[in-house]
């Protein structure tokens, strides 16, 4: 019963604390942290006990899925180069760093405890940065790295922290963190597509909503556990199944399983963040307990959490510039191949003049030169300068999962309390002192947001695009299985004017007697149809923005979940 009340306080804290941060202008994960320390000193309030596994094995998993669906894998694949220099060498150069330091200042901490307090508070937590980010008006690539960088870098500290704790029982050599680093992420994206495939298309066969979503609640296990247990990254596993349904949803998923999908899910995240944001301001009581003073005192862990914290803000700061600078390189070079694009076009053109080339493989060319034609334009349209840089170098929070990952060493680690209480300053620190600073900085440096009129004028191209695709198939009834002289011009007229609500209680409406209805949602439908492939082959080409892309499928989502429930209704 004390728990279960104890459970009704944290999810009511997690709502509450959200309405508030809103009026207050304060990211949630940040007030959640406090409330969550302020609980834990109430007397009487029941210790809400969590084993470290649940958090990495029983919420991380969720939450990551949760957010790969939700990632545009045009994003992940454009920002591919800065999101793995974050969420990987960036991972390695602070385990390197923080360890040296750990090292030489705690006495008898080893190098594969250093390595493994290092691994721990290296991956960042980018739910309160991209919360900011997106309220602020952050450029949508930046806020894309970001979360991207959020994705990954989890995977990359585990796999870190594994290859340490291993080393602790002197059973792992350089190089066989090495030879374990690549087998973890070759497994993982093995398994983690295996598992995306296999459920998208098992998901798309029932062409149930509840069925589905129900089955998308035991995704993100399916593809951690196998992988887990033959030594693979299981988090990287979830981010590649997670990432391949968000992609191919659009393709196999009925627009009914998509909405009831992102809105359960939607809920489902909300909460476990704010649990595990409560879960982390709740741990500082209990890891101030468990400090030994024989050992050194819980000031010098403070202290040493405090310095670490300096030194990983410092490392990101160091290692962004550089990064910032290769990707400027990058865009200067677009500049130079987008010249060569008109030149290989010619080329491939004098080729089809003569008939070198098949109809596939000319086919296949052009879709191959589009596609870089519009890489190219993305590199040159949405660079990522050195104010999107200073917003990048400062948003390197941590969060709930270096607490909980800090409580997986092992029993007989040396100083095991103060390390854990070292790893849990170094999480407050930084997403307090970053968190409540980051909207000064965007405003300091000046960040703008896209740009509006470019976006308004992409996506008017896009909804061309889609209506050339339904005048297509409104002129070729057959598309929809119905025979020319089955199509009234009143049907085509009303398809074409798209406003059955307005429409449902004419007394002339051609719905409203069996055979017209009927033809009258088939042709829908096949309209709809229509214009989700040219979506979708626009999507394949990259000639729109992410944005644009997810507006205009949103759009489509609510007018085939909108026709299938009146389809019903009139049915009955």
């Amino acid at each position: 019963m004390t728990l279960t009340l104890a459970g009704v306080v944290v999810v009511l804290a997690i709502v509450a604390v959200s309405v508030f941060s809103a009026r207050l202008g304060v990211a949630a994960p940040l007030l959640l942290v406090a409330v969550g320390t302020g609980l834990s000193f109430i007397p009487g309030f029941p210790r809400l006990e969590f084993a470290p596994e649940l958090i990495l094995a029983g919420v991380l998993p969720p939450l990551l899925y949760s957010a790969a669906v939700n990632m545009p894998a045009q994003d992940f694949r454009r920002n591919f180069k800065p999101i793995t220099a974050l969420a990987v060498l960036l991972v390695v150069v602070t385990t390197v760093g923080t360890a040296w330091f750990f090292h030489a200042l705690i006495p008898d901490l080893g190098w594969p405890a250093a390595f493994a307090l290092g691994a721990v508070i290296s991956p960042t937590d980018a739910v309160a940065a991209t919360s900011v980010g997106k309220k602020l008006g952050l450029p949508g690539r930046v806020v894309a790295v970001l979360e991207g960088e959020g994705l990954v870098n989890d995977a990359s500290a585990l796999v870190l922290l594994r290859s340490a704790v291993a080393a602790l029982a002197g059973t792992v050599s350089i190089w066989g963190v090495l030879g374990d680093f690549a087998f973890a992420v070759a497994a993982a994206v093995v398994v983690g597509s295996v598992v995306g495939y296999v459920n998208i298309r098992i998901r798309g066969w029932l062409n149930d909503a509840v069925l589905t979503t129900a089955i998308s609640f035991v995704v993100p296990f399916v593809a951690y556990l196998p992988a887990e247990e033959i030594g693979a990254s299981g988090v990287l596993s979830v981010v590649v199944a997670g990432l391949i349904t968000g992609h191919q949803g659009s393709r196999y998923l009925r627009a009914q399983d998509r909405i009831a999908e992102t809105i359960n899910w939607r809920t489902l995240a909300f909460l476990l963040e704010g649990a595990v944001f409560l879960f982390m301001g709740m741990e500082l009581k209990k890891s101030i307990e468990q400090v030994e003073e024989s050992q050194f005192s819980t000031i010098t862990a403070i202290a040493i959490g405090l310095v670490a914290s300096a030194i990983v803000i410092m490392l990101r700061i160091a290692f962004v510039g550089p990064l910032v600078a290769l990707l400027r390189r990058d865009t200067r070079r677009a500049h130079e191949a987008v010249s060569k694009i008109g030149e290989i076009q010619a080329q491939l053109h004098a080729h089809q003049t003569q008939g070198h080339l098949t109809e596939r493989r000319l086919q296949f060319a052009q879709t191959r030169i589009t596609r870089v034609s519009a890489d190219l334009s993305f590199q040159l349209n949405e660079t990522l300068g050195w104010r999107g840089g200073v917003v990048l170098g400062w948003a390197g929070m941590r969060g709930a999962i270096t607490v909980a990952a800090a409580q997986t060493l092992p029993q007989t680690t040396p100083h095991r309390p103060q390390l854990i209480l070292i790893a849990f300053v170094v999480a407050a620190t930084t997403l307090l002192l970053q968190g409540l600073t980051l909207p000064a900085v965007i405003r300091t440096a000046k960040v703008t947001s896209d740009d509006p009129d470019r976006l308004r004028e992409e996506y008017g191209k896009l909804v061309e695009d889609l209506q050339r695709a339904a005048t297509a198939a409104l002129a070729d009834p057959a598309a929809a299985d119905l025979p020319d002289d089955e199509v009234t011009a009143a049907v085509v007229e009303m398809v074409r004017a798209d406003s059955i609500i307005g429409r449902v209680q004419s007394t002339d409406d051609p719905s409203q007697n069996p055979d017209g209805r009927r033809r009258y949602f088939r042709l829908r439908f096949a309209v709809l149809a229509a214009e989700r492939e040219a979506l979708l082959h626009a999507r394949k080409l990259g000639l729109y923005s992410s944005q644009s892309l997810t507006h205009a499928q949103n759009l489509l989502d609510l007018e085939e979940a909108r026709l299938e429930q009146l389809d019903d209704d009139k049915s009955e």
